[in-house]
């Protein structure tokens, strides 16, 4: 069975950089905007893992962490934090207790996306 992903950003260059990889590693691409799409997605299509940046519009992606931690059908689904503030950087701890299974700091490769995927999955 093929492993769905999704993966929040508001930044649309994210989705176009990330997406072609993804998929060409055999998984399913869900793409969203903010938290609430992202929760939104999670409940109807039912994904393996979520990417989610911390900085989005509407919800952002801790407050969307806490309330897919929060659900029965999405609190064991592993999700991996990003961001390119440094400030949050400094926070993994806190991420980690909200839930977080794992951490990147933008920018970062494909390669470094695809294997915390790997390992989550």
């Amino acid at each position: 069975m093929t492993k769905t992903i999704l993966f929040a950003d508001d930044d649309p260059l994210m989705h176009l950089l990330y997406k072609h990889h993804v998929e060409q590693a055999g998984y399913q691409w869900i793409g969203a905007k903010n938290g609430r799409e992202a929760l939104e997605a999670a409940a109807q299509q039912e994904p393996q893992l979520a990417v989610m940046d911390v900085v989005m519009p509407e919800m952002d992606g801790l407050s969307a962490l806490v309330e897919l931690k929060k659900t029965e059908a999405t609190k064991a689904m592993p999700v991996i934090v990003m961001t390119s503030d440094p400030s949050y950087a400094q926070r993994k701890r806190e991420f980690t207790e909200l839930g977080a299974a794992a951490f990147l700091t933008k920018p970062f490769s494909p390669a470094q996306l695809l294997e915390a995927v790997g390992r989550l999955v």
